[in-house]
């Protein structure tokens, strides 16, 4: 399907493109499911420094989104201190080739 073929609903946000960005947009979802799917699982300290600059919050506010979306799957571990890991749903990692054209495209492109 194309754009062209939903431009009877006048939205961008009611097409499949606008579905996508729903999930994986912003500045920090595509680098979690990428960083998830290069080392599952992953716990939450393990994931604030592999990304860098996020905050805690954002960091937590975007795994709950990517959770509620079905992308990431959260488990949590009754001990002390208390453990959390995520990974990937089966959902979640039907992204996977559409991250590695992204991956490849990045790598063409940098330097022209």
């Amino acid at each position: 399907m194309s754009m062209a073929d939903f431009k009877e609903k006048g939205k961008i946000q009611e097409t499949p493109f606008g579905y996508t960005l729903s999930v994986v947009g912003g500045k920090w979802k595509m680098l979690i499911l990428y960083l998830l799917s290069e080392n599952q699982p992953v716990r939450f300290n393990e994931m604030k420094r592999s990304l860098g600059t996020i905050t805690y919050k954002t960091l937590s506010s975007q795994l709950k989104d990517l959770e509620a979306d079905g992308m990431v799957r959260r488990r949590e571990y009754p001990q002390i201190p208390p453990k959390v890991e995520y990974s990937l749903t089966h959902k979640g990692e039907t992204l996977l080739p559409v991250l590695e054209q992204l991956c490849e495209w990045g790598e063409k492109n940098r330097d022209n």
